[in-house]
């Protein structure tokens, strides 16, 4: 059996980032504690755990004087606002793909534009995005939004509409909804579109789409609740039938792959290097 590992499998510069400076940070700050998870892996959240670092979902959790890590995804203006009233210090590990898309957006808003963000609504990366945008945006997760969209823009009386994207959203669908959305509103608005999906996410989402259709079966490894993990499952079901998505090496076990001639693995932007090599291991004792 040949395994084929994706040459952009793995952490993405952002996470990379985001994890070795939260780690440098708890080594010489001491009690440090982390709003949301710092990015969207459960073995990388328990590393950090284990290294002292401490995890909450609000600031009410911890009192003046307490220093906190912002995520990866970054987080909505009010919280930058409350941490100054509560006296506590912040140390920012937003994604700076993601910072630059937050400037874009101040820079929009001033120039009177009608603000499309595609992407997840639910997405922690979106709500702190969308925080940044005023009263006049409209969050366009799929093509069956592009009907309410248009109304809102109506409703709005602007005259120019901006299209960004979340970071990891599908470089495809993006396509896609922006060329529907285009044909709705290019005779009756200036419309601007502005691809800000990473190029990482949009280089491992291609090479998936590749990878898949030159092997047998796909294995997919990172967080269930990754945004950019899942879409790699999701670009390789639709290539190659046999495609899991698991977390951990322990979850192949029951699996046969000694049936298939070549097994392609590819893994998230936020899964780390030992997840991808533990399947590795396992496949080659298969």
């Amino acid at each position: 059996m040949e395994i084929i590992v994706g040459k952009t499998a793995g952490f993405c510069g952002g996470v990379y980032n985001a994890v070795k400076k939260a780690t440098e940070y708890k080594a010489n700050k001491g009690n440090v504690y982390c709003l949301g998870e710092l990015v969207h892996n459960k073995q990388v959240v328990d590393k950090l755990k284990d290294k002292g670092i401490k995890f909450i979902e609000d600031l009410n959790e911890v009192s003046g004087g307490s220093t906190v890590i912002i995520r990866a995804h970054g987080i909505a203006k009010e919280i930058y606002e409350e941490a100054k009233k509560k006296n506590i210090e912040l140390y920012d590990l937003t994604c700076p793909k993601v910072l630059q898309i937050h400037e874009q957006v101040k820079k929009y808003l001033e120039e009177d534009y009608f603000i499309v963000l595609i992407a997840h609504k639910t997405h922690p990366e979106v709500i702190g995005t969308s925080s940044f945008c005023g009263d006049d945006y409209f969050i366009l997760e799929t093509t069956d939004d592009i009907e309410e969209c248009v109304s809102r823009i109506e409703k709005s009386n602007k005259k120019k509409v901006v299209v960004l994207a979340q970071t990891t959203y599908s470089i495809e669908l993006f396509e896609l909804i922006t060329k529907l959305l285009g044909d709705r509103l290019k005779d009756k608005y200036e419309y601007l579109i502005n691809n800000t999906i990473c190029t990482a996410t949009e280089l491992r989402q291609k090479e998936t789409s590749e990878l898949a259709k030159q092997v047998d079966a796909m294995i997919i490894v990172g967080g269930k609740h990754s945004s950019n993990t899942k879409k790699l499952f999701d670009i390789s079901s639709e290539i190659c039938a046999k495609t899991i998505l698991i977390e951990e090496a322990s979850e192949l076990q029951g699996e046969d792959f000694t049936k298939y001639n070549k097994v392609g693995v590819m893994a998230g932007a936020s899964t780390p290097q030992e997840s991808i090599e533990e399947v590795v291991q396992y496949l080659n004792k298969s």
